[in-house]
């Protein structure tokens, strides 16, 4: 199991990380001293459009952490219930959820047509086949 969670942690980092885009993109929109003090006038009613690519990888963002909880269960589950019996087969599977999101993120920032569900539909299929292994 040591691998999983450290694909696990891996991919609660990269959930923390994903705003970061975002982020830096509605500093050069706001500028540093209105993304400081607080919200532009009128927000959020109104304000300054970010780039269509911020707007991806917030997106991205809020998919990944839409996501995370039902990974963390079947991770967690699979640990209580099975323990080290699992270990490489969990681990395979929660290492190409880590992969899958990865390639997802990028391809859903970059706007990479044909690619975005294909890549969400291979990190969940990592937290299905994980919980195949629990309940079978």
């Amino acid at each position: 199991m040591e691998t999983a969670f450290l694909y696990l942690t891996l991919s609660g980092v990269l959930t923390i990380l994903m705003w970061t885009p975002y982020i830096v993109a509605r500093i050069f929109v706001w500028g540093p001293l209105t993304f400081l003090g607080n919200y532009p006038k009128g927000f959020p009613a109104e304000q300054p459009t970010p780039p269509l690519w911020a707007q991806r990888a917030q997106r991205a963002h809020l998919n990944m952490v839409e996501t995370m909880p039902a990974f963390i269960a079947v991770i967690l589950g699979a640990d209580y219930l099975l323990g080290e019996a699992a270990g490489p087969v969990i681990g395979f599977w929660a290492q190409v959820f880590f992969f899958a999101r990865v390639v997802h993120a990028v391809v859903y920032i970059l706007g990479v047509p044909a690619l975005r569900t294909p890549t969400y539909l291979v990190s969940w299929a990592a937290i299905l086949m994980i919980a195949r292994e629990v309940l079978l």
